[in-house]
């Protein structure tokens, strides 16, 4: 069993609502991240990134733990030799990850259990990030004996801040719900009995409001992380083929843009 990641559309109360739930599953490893996975969650994004319907996903680990890290069975075959090394990180790790922060849709995050080391870093993608109070999270693999590589150590770095990070990757640190909710890391804290409810009403939240703005809105903040991160010839660069960087006023006209207003002004809900 080297896991799965299983993309669906939601079911219930969510049907029809263009909520997707990404669902990672590795039976007997707590989610922990295989080779495959990796793969699997690009392709996953990738698709999602294409699809013209879907407005929301909710991300999630299957049963107790959102993913505890990744899977240290498959390590003695790839790790011990760079060009192996460089290829599971450059393709396979950032495969999934740039798949998730290049998506246009908002992701939830719903975080229960485990959340280490790969879980962090796919958290790490996500937009909102809603845990369960029993929730722990860190990245300790120092105790393995290697460091982060580093893209995903940036990613982490600027999602759970450079202090948190330190802390997780010197000292093997690992820290509860409430300590990452104050740090800045989580959008909420619920008890573990209303994680579901809660993580899924976000996204119903998202899915009923306008998807083309919503799309702009991360293009537009994923922009403006990579200008504060990149050298100003690569924001030259990202600025003449991002439509959003070289024309952020293009959706004026956009039927979407219509409704909202009028919808507004005549007193009624808008239908996105």
């Amino acid at each position: 069993m080297t896991g799965e990641v299983r993309a669906a559309e939601a079911a219930g109360e969510a049907a029809g609502c263009g909520v997707v739930r990404v669902v990672l599953r590795h039976e007997g490893r707590l989610n922990a991240m295989s080779r495959g996975m990796w793969r699997a969650l690009r392709a996953v994004f990738e698709d999602i990134q294409r699809s013209a319907t879907v407005r929301c996903v909710l991300i999630e680990g299957e049963g107790e733990a959102f993913c505890a890290g990744g899977d240290i069975s498959e390590y003695p075959a790839f790790r011990f030799h760079p060009d192996s090394l460089r290829d599971f990180h450059e393709n396979d790790v950032w495969g999934g990850l740039g798949a998730m922060l290049a998506c246009d849709v908002p992701i939830v995050a719903r975080i229960a259990g485990a959340c280490m080391g790969a879980g962090v870093e796919i958290a790490s993608c996500c937009d909102v990030r809603i845990a369960a109070a029993s929730a722990r999270f860190g990245a300790p693999i120092a105790r393995l004996g290697f460091p982060m590589a580093p893209r995903e150590a940036a990613l982490v770095a600027g999602a759970v801040g450079e202090v948190t990070a330190r802390q997780m990757l010197l000292e093997a640190a690992t820290f509860n719900a409430h300590e990452m909710a104050q740090r800045g890391f989580l959008s909420q804290v619920v008890e573990p009995g209303l994680l579901e409810a809660q993580a899924l009403g976000s996204a119903l939240r998202i899915a009923a409001l306008a998807p083309g703005a919503a799309r702009l809105n991360k293009q537009t903040l994923r922009a403006l992380q990579a200008s504060k991160w990149s050298p100003a010839p690569v924001h030259q660069a990202q600025a003449a083929i991002d439509p959003v960087a070289n024309d952020p006023y293009a959706y004026a006209d956009s039927a979407e843009h219509r409704e909202g207003i009028a919808a507004f002004l005549a007193k009624r809900p808008p239908v996105f």
